[in-house]
């Protein structure tokens, strides 16, 4: 909203510095800024507000040091998390931008499905919440939406090189990389970026060229179910690791900071041409997304580090892991989200293994047998007597070291 209206002063009338706004850079400063305010200040009001309504955690007594302790903690502290990013991208970002509209609208569908799942268990004393069915069709219609938008909006194009004679009907570009003149256009492309294969890019419709001639016309069905794998994944994930005292919290601000790195080169042209990574036209515009982004899950860190004051749950915890899904998504930067989110997919891992191998033993020895104490795995950890502080560090380290990791395997020229 502010950055129309000083598009406008600045458009009308000579202020000084009013420019500023213009700089995508200053809003993401500035949006970082405003989220961080909104957590720190008006979450200390919330978290007062759920004490004062008795909206209390809930917990199953599972043998862990310190466990019930928590009992009572104030938890929908998610919906703090949701305002952090909510009004500083309201405020500063391009509101008719395709790309901020999918990141409000996965922020807010995931929002209050959680919501929903925290109000059961809260208010209705109902301990399993929504219906593990019912919050799968909601992630699996987000992701729908997700993809039919990727796939058939106009605005939504990459940048690729082409020589003549050019195969799409749309405008030409004409720019010299380096010594040498590139043509361009800005296309409707299934690609996306894949370390390590050729020009690190790859098209989902060549994963049905075996089908022969026409295999482009099933692109959609490919990458309607990679959309679907990944939003449902990463979205669970952050909703298991949430487990211990600044985890979730803590992990996701480090893949925001990421994102936004990677949504920044990716919507810089000269930046993007240079480091040889996919241009993506106007998605620079989701970096002010990414800093409200980041701004919030710090800003809530100061509540839900060890010792907890308050906890994010479901209406956080879905929300921030689909938002690093969709995200990732949409800067075609998917396929990098098992090495980005490796915290989310170890936790993930765990939990299908113990079950897994839980179930055939059990079937096949008449005993269920178990591979960790307890899953997923930072409850095993606690099992073995570690600290949750030293547990949450150590799996920061390792989120850093996988962020690292994603940035510099993009491949330099």
């Amino acid at each position: 909203m502010l950055y129309y209206l000083f598009s406008y002063l600045s458009k009308n009338y000579s202020i000084p510095g009013i420019g500023v706004f213009q700089y995508i850079t200053f809003r993401m400063a500035m949006a970082v800024i405003v989220s961080l305010l909104v957590t720190t200040v008006y979450g200390r009001r919330l978290i007062d507000y759920l004490r004062f309504k008795q909206v209390g955690e809930t917990v199953r007594n599972l043998g862990l040091e310190g466990q019930m302790q928590k009992s009572g903690t104030p938890t929908m502290g998610g919906i703090i998390i949701i305002l952090g990013i909510l009004i500083p991208t309201l405020l500063f970002a391009k509101l008719d931008n395709i790309y901020i509209i999918m990141m409000l609208v996965t922020t807010i569908w995931l929002g209050l499905i959680g919501f929903l799942d925290d109000y059961i268990k809260v208010f209705k004393k109902n301990k399993e919440g929504l219906a593990g069915k019912f919050k799968i069709t909601g992630q699996v219609g987000l992701a729908l939406i997700i993809g039919w938008t990727m796939y058939f909006h106009t605005n939504i194009t990459i940048r690729q090189e082409v020589k003549l004679p050019v195969k799409y009907d749309v405008p030409v570009d004409f720019h010299m990389r380096g010594d040498k003149q590139v043509l361009t256009q800005d296309v409707k492309s299934t690609k996306t970026t894949m370390p390590f294969y050729k020009n690190n890019e790859f098209d989902y419709a060549k994963v049905l060229k075996f089908l022969g001639k026409g295999y482009e016309h099933y692109a959609l069905l490919v990458f309607m179910l990679f959309v679907i794998v990944i939003i449902t994944a990463v979205s669970n994930g952050a909703n298991i690791t949430d487990g211990i005292d600044g985890l979730a919290t803590g992990t996701s601000a480090i893949i925001g900071l990421t994102l936004a790195i990677l949504a920044y080169v990716s919507g810089n042209t000269m930046i993007a041409d240079y480091l040889n990574i996919m241009y993506i036209p106007n998605s620079g515009e989701l970096v002010i997304f990414a800093g409200a982004f980041v701004g919030a899950c710090v800003g809530f860190l100061w509540y839900n580090s060890y010792p907890a004051q308050v906890f994010m749950g479901d209406t956080g915890s879905l929300a921030i892991g689909g938002i690093i899904a969709v995200f990732a998504i949409i800067i075609r930067k998917e396929l990098l989200v098992p090495v980005l989110c490796g915290v989310f997919l170890v936790e993930n891992v765990s939990v299908m293994m113990q079950v897994g191998w839980f179930k055939y033993t059990k079937k096949r020895f008449g005993e269920g047998r178990r591979i960790f104490l307890m899953a997923p795995l930072h409850h095993h950890y606690q099992k073995k007597g570690f600290h949750e502080s030293k547990i949450v560090t150590r799996f920061w380290i390792i989120c850093i070291f996988l962020a690292i990791i994603t940035v510099i395997t993009l491949k330099l020229r």
